[in-house]
């Protein structure tokens, strides 16, 4: 008896076919002349079974660039943490300049930007399965570094994270300057002035801690 295919092994394939289809279609076309059409054909399936799982293009170009860019929502997307939070974040922060340096990353990320300006709804879901876990990610870092004294204890993480990465954003978004390791270097070592504590909390922080003992 033949051995019957397995169809979540073909729907797998499908759905792997169609983000890779999506992602390099708006690589050569750009995301104004992409369709939904396009993507079938580069993939080999129908229109519906791309409408089964997503409900726009925006959509599907989201879950490409998840894959593309962090293997999948699921990755475990925890910072390096040392103990050193200056050289933990230049790692972090010269990967980033790299990514967006990256032509195979930075088009199809652009093209994104431009449609969750113009869709509330695929803002939202950017939020939820990217942005907003990422940034949780960041903040436990940060956290971490409070722990330690080496981030300000009452530091608005929130608005930290903003001063660390707008300027990268706005140079990317703009192209307004080149995105370097040096450049990456920079943004941290102005991140951190702004960011340590002052020494009133460092001094409070050691008079607690002679205290305890």
């Amino acid at each position: 008896m033949a051995k019957q295919p397995n169809p979540a092994r073909r729907n797998e394939r499908s759905r792997q076919a169609i983000l890779t289809a999506a992602r390099e279609l708006v690589s050569e076309v750009g995301y104004a002349k992409l369709t939904i059409e396009a993507i079938a054909a580069r993939a080999s399936v129908g229109k519906q079974t791309i409408y089964r799982w997503w409900p726009s293009k925006g959509a599907v170009v989201l879950d490409a660039f998840l894959v593309l860019s962090e293997g999948g929502p699921q990755q475990d997307m925890a910072l390096p943490d040392t103990g050193d939070l200056e050289a933990d974040l230049k790692v972090v922060m010269r990967a980033t300049v790299a990514e967006f340096a990256d032509p195979a990353f930075e088009r199809p990320i652009r093209a994104l930007n431009t449609e969750i300006i113009n869709d509330p709804a695929l803002a939202a879901q950017y939020l939820e399965k990217l942005a907003g876990p990422v940034d949780e990610a960041k903040k436990a870092r940060l956290r971490s570094a409070q722990r330690t004294g080496q981030l300000a204890a009452d530091a608005d993480l929130d608005l930290a994270l903003e001063l660390l990465y707008a300027p990268l954003y706005q140079r990317w978004l703009l192209r307004s300057g080149p995105l370097t390791p040096q450049y990456a270097d920079a943004l941290v070592e102005a991140f951190l002035k702004a960011m340590r504590p002052d020494i009133g909390q460092l001094m409070d922080g050691e008079d607690s801690g002679k205290l305890e003992n």
